[in-house]
């Protein structure tokens, strides 16, 4: 295997790793906060730090290399995750909000190479961020039911190191080091709500659609969730996220989906 087909392999292993993110965008449970505590001034906040464990599937690929398709569950990626922060939150004043959120996760692996001959093994480290800006307008705007109109803009950024150790690598060039990385930006608009059943019990839920970067970028997700107080709710429930991005070379068409859980800090 030639050092650049091992190379552009590594970058797509790394893509495989980084779709967990992400990428996540990513992303957020974008549902607005139920009954927020209004302040003096009129405005509401709320942080929503939360959880998300997809699953994906989907096709990468890279340079002049064919397409690879990837089936892979929350599980595998989870093993090589370092370390990952997802935060949402929100500023709602009468019917109008302004959302945002922020992801970001860090994956590390070492794969040894096929025979040993190009390279004893590879080291990959990647860095994702995935941060997302919105403003609402709420259509409905009852004590038991909100549901607002939405529009954002959702920044991609992939940056990944790796290094090739041993083989005819490390006799020849002492080893090789190497990177990518992409950033992207997509349009998005859609709608998001909840209902209260009583006045603990939700349903909660969001459509969200768009491009620009990417041919297409899509984010459906929707669940209960339970009021303590004025202060504390948490929501659980399942979320499914899509983007095709095809450009510089780059092939990102992958379907992302899994259960979600966020607690949300109203003040």
């Amino acid at each position: 295997m030639r050092v650049s087909t091992l190379i552009c392999w590594t970058i797509l292993a790394v893509a495989v790793f980084l779709s967990s993110k992400s990428r996540a965008a990513d992303l957020t449970p974008l549902a607005p906060a139920p009954s927020a505590v209004q302040t003096p001034s009129g405005w509401m906040f709320t942080l929503t730090p939360y959880f998300w464990a997809p699953d994906l599937s989907g096709d990468v690929g890279h340079g002049r290399l064919p397409p690879v398709h990837i089936d892979a569950d929350f599980g595998d990626l989870f093993d090589h995750l370092d370390f990952a922060a997802m935060v949402t939150g929100e500023a709602r004043y009468d019917r109008y909000s302004i959302f945002g959120d922020i992801i970001y996760t860090k994956f590390s692996m070492n794969a040894s190479t096929p025979r040993g001959i190009v390279a004893n093994n590879v080291d990959v480290d990647a860095k994702s961020f995935a941060g997302l800006i919105g403003v609402g307008y709420a259509l409905i705007d009852q004590p038991n039911a909100t549901l607002d109109i939405v529009g954002g803009a959702r920044i991609w950024n992939v940056d990944t190191s790796f290094s090739l150790n041993g083989g005819i690598v490390g006799k020849v060039l002492g080893g090789f080091e190497g990177g990518l990385s992409q950033t992207w930006v997509d349009a998005m608009a859609g709608l998001r709500g909840n209902y209260f059943f009583t006045p603990e019990v939700f349903a909660t839920g969001w459509g969200l659609v768009g491009g620009g970067g990417a041919n297409v970028d899509w984010d459906v997700g929707g669940g209960l969730g339970y009021k303590f107080n004025n202060t504390i709710s948490a929501v659980a429930g399942y979320r499914a996220l899509g983007v095709d991005y095809d450009r510089d070379n780059f092939l990102f068409d992958v379907v992302e989906q899994g259960p979600i859980v966020g607690l949300t800090i109203h003040f």
